[in-house]
């Protein structure tokens, strides 16, 4: 196990959740798993059955302080990732849950790890590209943006302000990171998962209609998990928000690339023409600055990857669901 210790990341059972648990198990770790829900599906398709069984999975509510300090210190956890969040549209439909769960849940752990100063001087957690709206310049500057078009983004500012002011009062550091769209295997909710989406429809030769044109950048599920894991090591002074480096594509180019992972496939994939409601670009250099190289994964060879990954569980399912005579 890594000098680090132990890594405790809360929305385990999401994307993001699933993939940086596997950064934390290629490292060497046996990370702790914190979530409200008990799906574990997206685990099975990003780890291998061996890793599922290395991971500690306690279900609890991050807006419970007890529980989730009751979890840090039962399992002595010294690094911490914080991902539990309600997306867009989910925020959309209830948004009083939206922000009990992404502002006072943030808020929540700012405050367990402000009493575990001593073994954990600070953390890393997920903001947003939807912190900016569309007004904003391209490349957006990483001192972030003012006026967010949707309530998600809004409670991702929120929680951007409340770690300034956690390091200014009470000396707990961390390190934000704000991803825009994140595609690859286990990335199936949110108001930019539809390429994912595609690319799984792709792998099965089935049609798909992604909902948004236009340029976006995109980043590589396994690059940002593995970005996190680093974050919550280095965390160690300031507040610091940073934008993942991912590549700016045009939904063009993000479907060729589906189109040449996937050239059995002959249903059409296509796109509505309406543009993401954020800048086509960020600035996105403080990251490696504070964590050193990160991966950089190519579009062409992440979607091929993600498209595979796909026919795999494909063929999985179909041979569990034949029968044997």
């Amino acid at each position: 196990m890594p000098e680090t210790g132990r890594t405790l990341v809360t929305g385990a059972l999401g994307c993001l959740g699933a993939w940086t648990l596997k950064a934390l198990l290629d490292d060497g770790e046996e990370p702790v798993g914190y979530d409200l829900g008990g799906d574990d599906s997206r685990l099975r398709v990003v780890l291998a059955e061996d890793e599922v069984e290395r991971v500690t999975l306690v279900q609890g509510d991050v807006t419970d302080q007890e529980a989730l300090g009751r979890a840090l210190d039962e399992h002595d956890v010294t690094a911490l990732v914080h991902l539990a969040a309600l997306q867009v549209p989910f925020c959309r439909a209830d948004p009083a849950l939206g922000a009990r769960v992404n502002v006072l849940g943030t808020v929540v752990v700012f405050e367990a790890v402000k009493e575990r100063r001593d073994r954990l001087p600070g953390f890393a957690y997920a903001s947003s590209t939807a912190v900016y709206n569309a007004t904003d310049p391209s490349p957006a500057p990483e001192s972030g943006g003012a006026a967010p078009r949707t309530l998600y983004g809004t409670y991702k500012l929120a929680n951007e302000g409340t770690a300034r002011v956690f390091w200014q009062d009470e000396r707990v550091a961390s390190i934000g990171i704000r991803p825009y769209v994140v595609y690859g295997p286990g990335r199936d909710q949110g108001m930019t998962s539809s390429p994912t989406l595609a690319m799984a429809a792709a792998a099965r030769g089935e049609s798909f209609e992604i909902a948004y044109g236009g340029t976006a950048q995109y980043d590589y599920a396994p690059d940002v998990g593995k970005a996190f894991a680093l974050a919550a090591r280095a965390a160690r002074d300031g507040a610091h928000v940073a934008n993942f480096p991912g590549e700016p594509s045009s939904m063009t180019e993000v479907v060729s690339a589906i189109e040449a992972a996937a050239p059995e496939a002959t249903s059409a994939i296509t796109w509505r023409d309406e543009p993401l409601p954020f800048p086509e670009s960020l600035d996105s250099r403080l990251l490696e600055q504070l964590l050193g190289p990160l991966s950089h994964t190519p579009l062409s060879e992440g979607v091929a990857r993600t498209v595979e990954r796909f026919r795999e569980l494909t063929r999985n399912q179909q041979m569990s669901s034949t029968p044997h005579v």
